[in-house]
């Protein structure tokens, strides 16, 4: 692998490294909040550029410091099953690849200024506290990619916060049921999207001393918890417009999702349904708006 990655243009391992194929985890909830804001006749495009941008670059952000602390750590090894890790294969150098992180935390943090004009002191808190959480993530003494408690903080941080956060910001109620209802749903498969990248590392996990939740609950409960999370973001979307034809798409993938998830060995092969879970949650918002 490391040869073949090697032989690649060096801009386009930086992409890989950023790992952008699940970018849009962080964007999904910014443009929920952004659907509600213009279904009220409240959407302001600054706020949906400033939000995604910000979202994306914590995220992007948050992949290159764990790309470099883990390879610093010794947790990405030859045996790893999931995405190449640049730094652990040598070609991207651990210092540049922790600069790069940083350059988009601060990237996020002048996205984060403009919001802060806008919506004072409760964006202040949510921006401080979502690049902490990127920072810890792989950084200090218990770093939270490998405690139990992650897909958690993956629902509360990816769904409910950023969601009403975005919403509130373009005069949307952020506790609203609807909009709690909607963060929840966007939230589900992110945390869907970790418990199955949990599920398939967690022999490396385990010999690096992490107690992950898929790890904490074995590989039965695992590969239910993932179908799970799917099943209940469907279950929000359908709450929300009752029967709709608009919603076949993302309940489609679910169950073919949940069934690749049940039957498939832990293997590299799961690093395929990555992309394809962060597809369900867009294809479940698109069924949603459609369908209301």
């Amino acid at each position: 692998m490391r040869a073949r990655l090697g032989a690649l243009p060096r801009p386009l391992l930086w992409v890989i490294a950023a790992r952008l194929k699940t970018v849009s985890l962080s964007l999904a909830p910014v443009l929920a909040g952004s659907w509600l804001a213009a279904r009220a006749g409240l959407w302001r495009p600054d706020v949906t550029l400033a939000a995604g941008l910000s979202a994306a670059a914590i995220q992007i952000g948050t992949n290159l410091w764990n790309d470099a602390a883990d390879a610093a750590r010794g947790v990405d090894r030859a045996d790893r099953l999931g995405p190449p890790r640049l730094t652990a294969l040598g070609l991207l150098e651990g210092a540049q690849v922790r600069r790069a992180a940083l350059a988009a935390f601060g990237l996020a943090t002048l996205a984060g200024l403009y919001l802060t004009a806008l919506g004072g002191a409760p964006i202040v808190a949510i921006g401080l506290a979502s690049l902490l959480m990127g920072y810890l993530y792989s950084m200090g003494p218990w770093p939270m990619s490998g405690l139990p408690f992650g897909e958690a903080l993956v629902i509360l941080f990816f769904g409910l916060v950023a969601v009403s956060g975005t919403a509130w910001l373009q005069g949307v109620a952020p506790l609203a049921p609807e909009t709690l209802r909607l963060g929840a749903m966007i939230g589900l498969p992110a945390a869907a999207v970790l418990i199955l990248n949990n599920h398939r590392d967690r022999a490396q996990d385990a010999r690096a001393g992490r107690r992950t939740l898929a790890i904490v609950i074995g590989p039965t409960a695992s590969r239910a918890l993932y179908f799970g999370f799917l099943a209940g973001a469907f279950a929000l979307g359908a709450a929300a417009v009752g029967p709709s034809p608009w919603l076949a798409p993302a309940g489609g993938l679910a169950l073919w999702l949940g069934h690749a998830m049940a039957h498939w060995p832990i293997s590299a092969d799961l690093n395929r349904l990555l992309g394809q879970t962060a597809l369900f949650q867009l294809l479940l918002l698109l069924g949603v708006a459609l369908g209301g």
